[in-house]
C-alpha cells in the first residue's frame, strides 16, 4: 500500500508529494522546496521514516514545480524523469524565478523521458503515466488503480483547474485531458493536486465548475 506524505512549499504552495510503500523506497514529485527550512523538512521526514529515495518526478515544469530539483537530486543522487515536452521550460528557469521572487542557482535537467503508457516502479508499488497537456507542455499525472488515487499536478484542482494563460497553456486541450484522461477513472478516485485540498473524480465531475458542464 502506497503512503502518501503532502508537503506545501514555496509562495506559491506547490504541493510536493513523497510516495512510499511497506518496503522503504519512495519517490518524490514536484520538488517545489526553497530554503534551508523547507529543505529540512522533506529531509527529516524521509530520514525519521527511514525511507530510500529512488526517483525524482515531475507533473510538469513550471518555475514553482522545479525549485528544488537540484536540491533533491543531489541529496539523493537522483535523476530527474519527465516528459520531453518540459524541456524548453528549464533553458531561462533561473531568470524566470527571479520575477517571480524565487532563487534557482542551479538547473537540473532532464535525465529520463517518460510518456503515456508507461508505468513507474518504486517498491511494491506502480503508477501508471498518463499525459495531459493543456495547462503545460508536458504535463503528466501519475495514477494508481490499486491505490484509488491519482496526482495531477495543475490539471485538475478542487473545484477548479489549472492556468491556459501561460506560455503553452490551451483551454480546449485541458478540457480533452480532464475528459478523456481523468474523469475516464472511477468515481471514488482520490485526486491530489498540485495546490490545495485533495478531492475526487467523482466530486469534480459534479461541483468543479470549469467542466463540470461538459463540452460543447
Amino acid at each position: 500500500m502506497i503512503t502518501i506524505k503532502k508537503f506545501a512549499f514555496n509562495p506559491f504552495q506547490v504541493n510536493t508529494y513523497v510516495l512510499s510503500d511497506e518496503t522503504g523506497e519512495c519517490i518524490i514529485i514536484d520538488a517545489g522546496m526553497q530554503g534551508d527550512l523547507e529543505e529540512s523538512e522533506i529531509t527529516e521526514y524521509i530520514n525519521n521514516h527511514s525511507l530510500k529515495p529512488i526517483m525524482l518526478l515531475l507533473t510538469h515544469a513550471h518555475i514553482d514545480h522545479i525549485v528544488g530539483n537540484s536540491f533533491i537530486a543531489d541529496k539523493y543522487s537522483l535523476q530527474l524523469t519527465a516528459h520531453k515536452d518540459c524541456v524548453p521550460f528549464f533553458k531561462n528557469a533561473t531568470a524566470y524565478a527571479s520575477t517571480f521572487g524565487l532563487t534557482l542557482e542551479k538547473v537540473k535537467d532532464i535525465d529520463n523521458y517518460i510518456d503515456e503508457g508507461n508505468e513507474i516502479e518504486f517498491g511494491n508499488s506502480k503508477l501508471k503515466v498518463l499525459f495531459t497537456p493543456g495547462h503545460a507542455n508536458g504535463s503528466l499525472c501519475f495514477y494508481s488503480p490499486e491505490d484509488n488515487f491519482v496526482i495531477t499536478g495543475d490539471v485538475l484542482f478542487n473545484q477548479s483547474i489549472g492556468r491556459t494563460d501561460l506560455k503553452t497553456g490551451n483551454y480546449d486541450l485541458l478540457q480533452d485531458s480532464i475528459w478523456e484522461k481523468l474523469f475516464t477513472l472511477p468515481d471514488e478516485t482520490i485526486v491530489y493536486p498540485g495546490h490545495g485540498p485533495e478531492t475526487s473524480i467523482g466530486f469534480e465531475k459534479v461541483n468543479n465548475p470549469f467542466v463540470a458542464i461538459g463540452r460543447s
